[in-house]
């Protein structure tokens, strides 16, 4: 009987000592568990670039490695990120993934600041001119860097052209307007055309092959393939120097596959993930995102304007500046700023022409 107690109570020492262990993985992160998954990138041929994860207190090879497997590749990635996502994208643990995010966010001071910091900041972002003054001028010098701006209109008011025409000027010196980047153009509706960019890049005396090379582009055949473009657009842009990023249209996608009322809420839920997607990476890689959008018609309006944009409410809280297109006289297009946290409501007028856009 004493040799059978003492083996039960050492089974419950034992047990004990298991749940501590555990307790104490959770609760930070072990060199152990690096040891335990670092056979999981034996691969030589697999080349990762761990950048300034290296600084972050007790993170180990294997979970640097996890992590810029996940898209984590920065501690501004990290740091602009929830612990739930870091958690679902590299298969860390939830306490795990919350002290890396913490100690990201640490790094990069991500907690209050003074004002006039705020505003040394603002100062250094970039433009990227359209190709016409006049719209230039109302956004303040041309698109601008680590932001979203949303363009929607009806058909054949120039939305997918201003798409062209900035994946080609984004690649102007600065001098002359670009940032001296690449483009990456995710394309729902099939209307993107490389010989339009010839034409828009032999304007510009640019060499259209190079040019061409510079711009990465996607087809996306579903919502869910294009929510997944995005996802992995992290590692490309970096790897590419991509200065713009482009989504024509945005909600193409999403207005063909939920249809009818009952699918409204899903369908929101979907586009408001999607839009933070979008703008992690303006911030993260202080890049322009650009989408399109399209318009629908509101019946119960007999007075004014009876178009609007399509996506209600997400779409306008999560864009950072709407500008609305509409026809004009013949190659004319108006373009008018109807929200923006900087800008007022104005107009302005351009061409859409062989050469690309111009001014009038």
């Amino acid at each position: 009987m004493a040799k059978s107690t003492t083996k039960k109570v050492s089974q419950k020492t034992e047990t004990v000592e298991d749940e501590e262990i555990i307790e104490m993985e959770e609760d930070f992160i072990d060199e152990d568990l690096d040891e335990e998954v670092e056979e999981e990138f034996e691969d030589d041929s697999i080349e990762i670039d761990e950048g300034d994860l290296k600084s972050l207190p007790g993170v180990g090879p294997a979970t640097r490695k996890k992590l810029v497997v996940g898209g984590y590749s920065s501690l501004r990635a990290i740091g602009f990120s929830s612990p739930k996502m870091i958690q679902e994208d590299c298969g860390l643990g939830e306490k795990t993934s919350m002290n890396i995010v913490r100690a990201a966010m640490e790094k990069l001071n991500l907690g209050f600041k003074s004002a006039d910091k705020v505003w040394e900041k603002r100062k250094k972002i970039a433009q990227i001119t359209t190709g016409s003054k006049e719209l230039d001028d109302i956004l303040n010098g041309g698109v601008e860097t680590s932001s979203l701006t949303e363009f929607f209109g009806e058909f054949r008011t120039g939305k997918t052209q201003l798409m062209h025409q900035l994946c080609v000027n984004i690649q102007l010196p600065k001098s002359k307007g670009g940032l001296n980047g690449g483009a990456m153009y995710i394309d729902t509706e099939g209307t993107f055309r490389p010989e339009r960019i010839i034409s828009m890049a032999d304007a510009l005396d640019l060499d259209h092959k190079k040019v061409l090379k510079n711009i990465t582009y996607a087809r996306a055949y579903n919502s869910d393939h294009q929510i997944m473009l995005v996802k992995d657009a992290g590692k490309i842009i970096e790897e590419n120097n991509i200065k713009l990023l482009v989504v024509d249209s945005l909600i193409g996608h999403f207005r063909s596959e939920y249809i009818g009322r009952g699918t409204l809420a899903d369908r929101q839920q979907m586009l408001n993930s999607h839009l933070h997607d979008l703008l992690r990476l303006a911030e993260v890689h202080e890049i322009a995102i650009l989408v399109t959008n399209q318009v629908q018609s509101k019946p119960d309006v007999f007075y004014g304007n009876p178009l609007r944009a399509t996506g209600g409410n997400i779409i306008a809280h999560g864009s950072t500046i709407r500008i609305y297109l509409r026809k004009g006289k013949d190659d004319q297009r108006v373009a008018k700023i109807v929200d923006a946290p900087h800008l007022p409501e104005s107009e302005a007028i351009f061409l859409i022409t062989e050469d690309g856009i111009k001014g009038i």
